[in-house]
């Protein structure tokens, strides 16, 4: 399962991971290269399998590139797990409070048997007085702050992805890389990383907190605060398009107004005194968005897109998740990949957001059926056919039919 040339080539992870949080890191590792087993309960797997309806291609866009091991981490399968664990690099862990010490396969236990392990666990709060409280992506959201800012007043309102819990993965992997790298001159030991969702929303709003400090006034959502007055420019904001749907437009230099002007023929506003210079333009912002906005609302996002993009200032059609499939830059940029959905349908899937020299994330395998792997991975660590056998026959693994 090695990928040649990868930067996590050699790294194995042992993934007790379900729904996004847990998936999402382990996706991360995975598309870096390090083989990922994800360890599922014998009893239908990461709870996201089975998701009603559309929810469920979550589920293959969070684990491709991984293997699936089928496993009841009870009474033997607890053994068989240890065992795994004592050669693992890295286990990632997304379960509930204490779940993995209850079950007797928590760090302080694997770290015995492998003192050069880096466990991740992904919890709803770092250590202290509320760590034991059950917390999800949109309780963090509400509880850290960033509801309060996204919605309207008295409606605060999650944002439209889980971004807590994939923010909180990723924070997380930081912490793994950051462990395998120091692990050498740590004597060969690894280290325990635990990330919060809660303190990763607290992370997002740091500068909101700021500013309530700077003017000893209480945090406001951002909806209050006039989209054109946030940055102080003189136009930044959203403007109508005659399909009915919405164009964002920044205008924060004369450059910017110059250009803008130029591309659209409009030489009498840009030779209006009231629009000579930034500062005249933030002051004469209802007669300026007047115009503005008449002008925009005669094309289409695509149209004005074009003219804008033609005018290189900035700005951002707003567009629906199902329209970036067909996005032109994602697309051109090789950003997408194609991901078989349960019901027949490829779907495309973005890849990890960033670039590494020499190394393609390209899907190398789909997202496993449970238990594709189980059979395969217990020989690789040791155990006889007669062995993977009786377990099979007592449920402690299943296997996925050959």
């Amino acid at each position: 399962m090695s990928h040649s040339g990868a930067p996590l080539q050699g790294i194995t992870v042992l993934e007790l991971g379900h729904i996004v949080a847990g998936p999402t890191a382990g996706q991360i590792l995975a598309e870096l290269g390090a083989e990922v087993i994800k360890i599922e309960s014998v009893g239908g797997g990461d709870q996201a399998r089975n998701m009603p309806g559309s929810i469920a291609a979550m589920f293959h866009f969070l684990n491709r590139n991984k293997q699936s091991v089928a496993l009841d981490l009870k009474g033997e399968g607890r053994e068989v797990f240890l065992r795994m664990a004592a050669s693992a690099d890295v286990v990632v862990d997304n379960f509930a409070y204490q779940a993995v010490d209850r079950l007797g396969i928590g760090y302080p236990v694997v770290s015995e048997l492998n003192p050069g392990l880096v466990w991740l666990s992904i919890k709803g709060f770092l250590p202290g007085p509320s760590e034991a409280l059950p917390m999800l992506d949109e309780l963090a959201q509400m509880a850290g702050g960033l509801a309060f800012m996204t919605g309207l007043p008295g409606k605060p309102m999650r944002a439209g992805a889980s971004l807590t819990d994939n923010a909180a993965a990723a924070y997380g992997v930081i912490g793994v890389l950051a462990a395998l790298f120091s692990r050498n001159a740590n004597g060969g030991r690894g280290r325990h990383v635990t990330t919060g969702l809660y303190e990763t929303c607290a992370y997002f709003v740091a500068q909101w907190m700021g500013a309530a400090q700077y003017s000893g006034e209480p945090s406001v959502p951002i909806s209050v605060v006039r989209q054109d007055t946030r940055m102080g420019f003189s136009v930044y904001r959203l403007f109508d398009t005659a399909d009915g749907s919405q164009v964002f437009i920044g205008i924060v230099s004369d450059a910017h107004w110059d250009r803008f002007c130029a591309e659209f023929g409009l030489a009498a506003l840009h030779d209006d005194p009231r629009f000579a210079d930034e500062a005249s333009r933030r002051l004469n912002r209802p007669a300026l968005y007047e115009a503005l906005a008449g002008l925009v609302g005669g094309f289409t996002k695509q149209e004005a897109a074009a003219r804008l993009r033609a005018a290189k200032i900035p700005f951002a059609p707003v567009n629906r998740p199902d329209e970036l499939g067909a996005d032109e830059h994602l697309a051109q940029s090789g950003q997408l990949v194609d991901v078989p959905l349960p019901n027949g349908v490829v779907g495309k899937a973005p890849k990890l957001p960033f670039r590494l020299g020499g190394h393609d994330m390209a899907v190398r395998n789909l997202a496993p059926a449970l238990g594709a792997d189980t059979r395969a991975v217990l020989a690789r660590y040791g155990f006889s056919a007669d062995e993977i056998a009786a377990l099979e026959e007592k449920g402690v693994i299943r296997a996925a039919a050959a």
